[in-house]
């Protein structure tokens, strides 16, 4: 278990030098995120394969078709930006004491599409997106390449819907069919905003099953259920910013998303023949270098930045395959006290955190997945080391000072010479939270969640998830990374 530290270490190093490479590439086009029509027209599909058909394009907006109008436009909109919305998503875990307008004012000093910044105020529905970027990604493609076809393909979905019954106007939201092709969904109380859940194999009496979508829970019924209703009233006022709620919706006849009265595309750069671009700058008090491109031969798109001062050097770089639905993120810093840093990676709607810290008081490392496993190693600075790590099957693993223990269900067991002998309970009590082999190391009581492997579940057994995606000890790089550097 003391190689899980070291690789650890390796893997977060490996990853940044990846990523960086993938972004110095020859200096070519930019990586313009404008709201340019698509590179043909908005029922094309831009020269990048041939196009959805009407059924494939219902399975993929399925999960989003009955939606509030003003939330399918932001969705659609930030789909065309899966690399952000996984970064918005990185945030939100780790800024969760942010509310109201305070949370507004934060997410407008990001570097997101206003999309983006939108679902900050459903985090749910960002959460969800993020979890699923393989699907996220598609619907990103399909709407970019196929605009009218995809808001089409909601209304088709609403009409069956509809006409099944389980489409009907209450207290969270109100249903008017203007005609028999444009059915319009609104919030009830024009303050307060509701996200449906709902099974599509049901909902819309013909079974729909969405490639690369899984949900956690969803009803089992036709009919629509709605947890709390968010508040969007500085967003519909506009509050601080201008992205809220009120400056979004859907163009039903045009077949397209609006956005502050004007049509809106998403990112123009999602497909085209951009190779990358470069920027440096140097002054008195250091230095900042920016790189972004786009790989052919892989499909993948990435960029990176980083600025270094007398005091430090930071640094992030994000990497996308939406062809694969491959994302990577990754946030490190170095200063006077050491070096700190953070790292994300998701597919297939599982996702990986890792985090990492060396001082002059030694180093130590954590790994958490969506899925709910987790392992964690640490070194003093006097050579003393451990590690812990949990399975999928929920069998736990543990190292300290050259010591390996394991407990796979019925009790801890230490490895002597080869022989796994069970670890006498102490006089004073049971093995239990007080049992420093229970504990793992540092001292830290686990707590109880979690059964896959390298991942964070409920408990981390070392501190909160949330401290723990802000770097050890809340220190370092977060989630997922930057535009060139995240403001804390």
């Amino acid at each position: 278990m003391e190689a899980v530290f070291t690789g650890l270490r390796r893997g977060l190093a490996s990853l940044l030098s990846l990523i960086l490479i993938v972004v110095t590439i020859p200096e070519g086009g930019a990586w313009a995120q404008t709201q340019a029509p698509p590179p043909q027209n908005a029922s094309g599909n831009g020269g990048e394969g041939a196009p959805l058909s009407a059924d494939e394009l219902q399975s993929l907006v399925a999960p989003i078709a009955l939606y509030p109008d003003a939330l399918v436009a932001q969705v659609l909109g930030a789909a065309t930006f899966p690399d952000q919305v996984a970064d918005a998503d990185s945030w939100l875990h780790n800024n969760q004491n942010l509310t109201g307008s305070n949370l507004m004012k934060a997410v407008d000093t990001e570097p997101w599409d206003p999309s983006v910044k939108a679902l900050t105020q459903f985090p749910s529905v960002l959460d969800n997106m993020a979890k699923n970027l393989s699907w996220t990604s598609s619907l990103g493609e399909a709407y970019h390449t196929q605009t009218s076809d995809v808001m089409a393909a909601v209304q088709a979905l609403r009409a069956k819907a509809y006409a099944a019954g389980n489409l009907k106007s209450g207290s969270q939201i109100t249903v008017v069919q203007q005609s028999p092709q444009t059915i319009v969904i609104q919030p009830t109380n024009p303050q307060v905003v509701y996200v449906p859940t709902y099974n599509p194999t049901v909902v819309y009496g013909v079974p729909y099953t969405t490639p690369g979508y899984s949900t956690a829970a969803v009803v089992t019924t036709g009919l629509l259920a709605f947890g709390a209703g968010i508040a969007v009233g500085a967003a519909i006022s506009g509050g601080c910013c201008g992205w809220g709620y009120s400056y979004w919706g859907c163009n039903w006849h045009g077949g397209t998303v609006v956005y502050n009265n004007n049509v809106f595309y998403g990112n123009n750069a999602w497909h085209g023949g951009y190779y990358g671009s470069s920027a440096s700058a140097y002054g008195p008090y250091g230095s900042a270098h920016y790189s972004q491109g786009y790989n052919p031969s892989t499909g993948t798109y990435a960029r990176g930045g980083s600025v270094s001062t007398p005091y430090g050097t930071t640094g992030a770089a994000q990497a996308y395959n939406p062809n694969t639905g491959a994302y990577a993120a990754t946030h490190q810093t170095s200063n006077a006290y050491g070096n700190y840093g953070s790292s994300v990676y998701s597919k297939n709607g599982e996702t990986a955190y890792s985090q990492h810290q060396t001082t002059a008081n030694g180093s130590a490392g954590s790994v958490q997945t969506s899925n709910g496993g987790q392992a964690y190693g640490a070194t003093g600075k006097n050579g003393n080391s451990a590690a812990y790590g949990e399975s999928a099957n929920g069998n736990k693993y543990a190292t300290a000072n050259g010591n390996q223990y394991k407990n796979t269900g019925d009790g801890w067991q230490k490895n002597d010479n080869g022989t796994w002998n069970n670890v006498q309970k102490p006089s004073s009590g049971s093995y239990g939270s007080s049992s420093a082999s229970s504990r793992g190391w540092g001292d830290q009581a686990k707590s109880g969640g979690g059964s896959s492997a390298f991942g964070g579940g409920s408990g981390s057994g070392w501190q909160s998830r949330a401290d723990s995606e802000r770097g050890s000890w809340s220190r370092g790089g977060g989630g997922g990374g930057g535009f060139g550097g995240r403001r804390r």
